[in-house]
């Protein structure tokens, strides 16, 4: 096992559940620190949150996407010492791609912390400000999902915005809109079309009014280069460049999750890597499943996953 690949994965915005990291900071120290130097350093109570919720809270968007970050740094710091000369690439699923850079040390803990604080928070305003919505479509493939989208146009602006599985998209956009195309994709044989409880149509341009400020927050800070690739959102390409990083990272905020052709490519990259979710479950690894089958993964979010991803490595 000594010379076994892992490929990094870190959720995004919907993972987030009450509990997450609990038995982990209470195992490991290292894990502790991270959740206490959140706290410190967003000014608020995020490891309580996260531990213990409630729900509604741990779900606001500008609380849910530190606390993700917080748990997928947490989880590495268990494991980094063992697992990082394994480590070939990463990836990260619309936030999660920057818990992903700081994980290879591009970002300093303090910096992502308050960058992905504040982009939830622009996030939140944008919802605010242009209202929108979204749908997850599952049983159609993204031709027939995207031609829903152009249908749908006349109702107004919406996009696809998740690419997570050849079957499974989401779609972002204003109400109405969205809502015609729940109904399109129904008629063309999707066989479910759910509205999404969130508070925007994220990754669609009606998240555009957000990219001045992240641009701002990414600016503000020293971001370095990955030590090992970040697979992007938007080009599902391999970064190494700070500057293409950062850019790419604004453009997230009103572009698609090509999360389908992201596994695709770190597959026929590291055939034969482990995948590894850092976060709370395993939806990541499900989907990487579905997309690439007879990939290897494993979770990474409890004590006990902990235990038995370094017994693997060892």
């Amino acid at each position: 096992m000594a010379a076994r690949d892992v490929v990094l994965l870190f959720p995004g915005q919907g993972s987030q559940k009450a509990g997450m990291g609990a038995a982990l900071a209470e195992a490991h120290p290292a894990a502790r620190r991270v959740f206490e130097t959140a706290d410190d350093v967003l000014g608020l109570p995020l490891s309580r949150l996260c531990f213990d919720g409630p729900d509604e809270e741990l779900t606001r968007t500008e609380n849910a996407q530190p606390a993700l970050l917080a748990h997928g740094a947490a989880a590495w710091a268990a494991i980094g010492d063992a697992a990082g000369p394994h480590v070939r690439a990463a990836a990260g699923h619309s936030l999660g791609e920057f818990t992903a850079y700081h994980v290879a040390g591009a970002l300093a803990l303090a910096d992502a912390l308050r960058i992905v604080r504040r982009r939830g928070e622009l996030m939140a305003d944008s919802g605010a400000v242009r209202p929108g919505a979204m749908a997850a479509v599952l049983g159609l493939d993204e031709d027939a999902v995207e031609r829903t989208c152009r249908d749908a146009g006349d109702a107004g602006i919406v996009v696809p915005a998740n690419y997570n599985a050849p079957d499974q998209l989401v779609v972002s956009g204003e109400v109405a809109a969205v809502e015609r195309v729940m109904v399109l994709a129904k008629e063309a044989g999707a066989k479910r079309a759910i509205r999404l409880n969130v508070s925007g149509a994220f990754h669609s341009p009606l998240m555009a009014t957000a990219a001045d400020g992240l641009r701002q927050a990414l600016d503000a800070v020293v971001f370095g280069p990955p030590a090992f690739p970040v697979y992007a959102n938007v080009s599902a390409e391999a970064v190494r460049d700070p500057a293409v990083a950062r850019r790419l990272l604004v453009e997230q905020l009103a572009s698609p999750v090509r999360w389908t052709a992201i596994v695709l490519a770190l597959a026929s990259a590291f055939p034969n890597a482990l995948f590894v979710e850092l976060g709370p479950g395993s939806v990541l690894g499900n989907l990487v499943k579905r997309i690439a089958p007879g990939t290897e993964t494993a979770a990474c979010g409890t004590a006990a996953d902990v235990d038995t991803l370094l017994a693997r490595l060892s």
